[in-house]
């Protein structure tokens, strides 16, 4: 089982060291599981403490985390971040629940030219996905 589910990857993240030594945004690659995964211009220290930020869930999902791996990518690095704490883990599932409803209303604007508010997608998204959704009903 994967530790970082797989999400749109075009919502960007706001990560910056706790020492203040890393300040980026990123395009994230994968949300849940307790942590997250996101490409980065440099590589980033196992064990370095880490504040991230995804500001298109509402309110944003702040929070300090641990990053747990680093990987070298062609031109960049993937970064992976672990989050502690039960208030942390489920703000995180929001956080990666927010991201899959972003795509599918840019997916329907798209594909139907329909424009959807928030709520407008997010009902038609759980209507639609939340039953396959990881861990929905």
């Amino acid at each position: 089982m994967r530790a970082f589910l797989r999400h749109p990857s075009d919502i960007s993240i706001e990560c910056r060291a706790v020492d203040g030594s890393l300040a980026q945004e990123n395009p994230a690659r994968d949300v849940g599981g307790g942590g997250l995964s996101f490409r980065c211009g440099h590589r980033c220290e196992s064990g370095k403490q880490v504040a991230v930020r995804i500001g298109a869930c509402h309110p944003p999902f702040e929070a300090v985390g641990t990053v747990v791996w680093c990987q070298p990518a062609g031109d960049h690095y993937d970064v992976g971040v672990r989050f502690e704490g039960e208030d942390a883990q489920f703000a995180l599932r929001m956080a990666e629940q927010v991201c899959h409803i972003e795509q599918y209303r840019k997916e329907v604007l798209e594909r139907e030219g329909r424009s959807l508010s928030a709520d407008e997608a997010a009902n038609e998204w759980i209507a639609r996905q939340a039953s396959r959704f990881p861990g929905g009903s």
